[in-house]
């Protein structure tokens, strides 16, 4: 064999590009964008991600909103979808908000689980679930909604030594540390290699906590559980309440929803940090249509004009709720996405620095 040939063979292959099949869109064209710059997609099979944010900043709507889409995607039709709900705050109707598939493949971790209608209650079981799923051997995508809510067994044993020596009128030592940032150290990294075999996708829903500590005055906001979260996860996004959407309703202003503000703090799929502004409504959930709407609006590339769209592409000149209308009942979602995924390709484009490579 000549050396060249031995050179070719012994020479590292790059990264295989990433298949249509292997993707999952987040139900938010521009959370697709911010996550892969794809506007038809942003989770990747056989990864791990996590979401942290604020109290009702979208977090459990976000990761419920994929399982709807993995019901209508063709590839996902083998799935297992495991909602871990031990927050037990997730009451709304999944049938109506997610579609009758979800409703009907959703399932909790186990039914012999101590947590909520078989949800996890410790940061072990939790892991043992996962490696139940995993042994199952059908692929899955599992929601952790969430850290928090996880006790552990070492801070459960804890309490019952505290509750003995109470009664014996006597102290403990020692404080409750509730173990999970050594548990999640030690265990998410074991998970990376079968998750990405079975192609199986783990979300793992934080809250967020204010910091007090040092540096509070440069991150305002931290998470427990350790950095473990961060460091394993695929794509690290944090959400919080950008506004309240409100309307005039016999004479007063009535909550309807929120305005989530989403970044994408790390990224192993593109790099990039990116921002972006999500309206999820408490009657209807993520508004994709009026946030691709509002995202051209604030770009520049549709003009309003005394509260008429201009949208030459759709050949429509209305208010916002009647284009909204005329997008749907006309199909145009998916020239919608193509046309913000087009401007958000553009930008990009242009924050690029094109120059000579150095190591060609």
């Amino acid at each position: 064999m000549k050396t060249k040939e031995i050179k070719e063979q012994l020479r590292p292959s790059h990264a295989p590009p990433i298949s249509a099949k292997d993707c999952l869109s987040t139900g938010s064209t521009l959370l697709n964008l911010a996550i892969s710059g794809k506007p038809s997609w942003g989770f990747v099979k056989g990864h791990y991600y996590w979401i942290v944010g604020d109290s009702v900043s979208g977090k459990t709507w976000l990761s419920l909103t994929c399982l709807a889409e993995a019901s209508l995607n063709a590839s996902f039709k083998d799935y297992r979808f495991i909602y871990d709900n031990n927050e037990g705050g997730a009451l709304m109707d999944i049938e109506r908000f997610f579609g009758k598939e979800v409703a009907r493949r959703l399932e909790m971790p186990s039914d012999e689980a101590d947590g909520p209608a078989g949800a996890s209650s410790t940061i072990e079981e939790f892991f043992y679930h996962i490696d139940d799923a995993l042994k199952d051997g059908r692929p899955f995508i599992y929601i952790l909604d969430s850290m928090d809510s996880l006790s552990s067994e070492s801070e459960q044993n804890k309490f019952q030594e505290q509750k003995k020596a109470h009664l014996k009128d006597k102290e403990v030592s020692g404080s409750y540390g509730d173990g999970k940032a050594k548990k999640n150290s030690a265990n998410l990294r074991q998970l990376l290699g079968p998750l990405a075999k079975s192609g199986s996708i783990l979300i793992v829903i934080s809250q967020t906590r204010d910091n007090i500590g040092f540096g509070s005055q440069f991150n305002p906001k931290t998470h427990s559980g350790g950095h473990a979260l961060k460091f394993y996860a695929t794509v690290e996004i944090w959400s919080s309440v950008k506004a309240t959407i409100e309307r005039d309703i016999k004479g007063k202003r009535r909550q309807l929803g929120v305005l989530c503000k989403i970044k994408t703090k790390k990224n192993r799929i593109t790099g990039r940090e990116r921002v972006v502004y999500i309206p999820i409504f408490h009657s209807f959930g993520i508004d994709d249509v009026g946030a691709d709407i509002d995202y051209l609006l604030d770009e520049g590339h549709w003009t309003e004009r005394k509260k008429i769209i201009i949208a030459p592409e759709f050949k429509l000149e209305l208010p916002r709720e009647k284009l909204i209308r005329q997008i749907e009942e006309q199909g145009l979602e998916k020239d919608l996405r193509m046309i913000v995924g087009d401007v958000w390709k553009e930008i990009e484009d242009a924050c690029n620095i094109h120059r000579k490579s150095r190591y060609e």
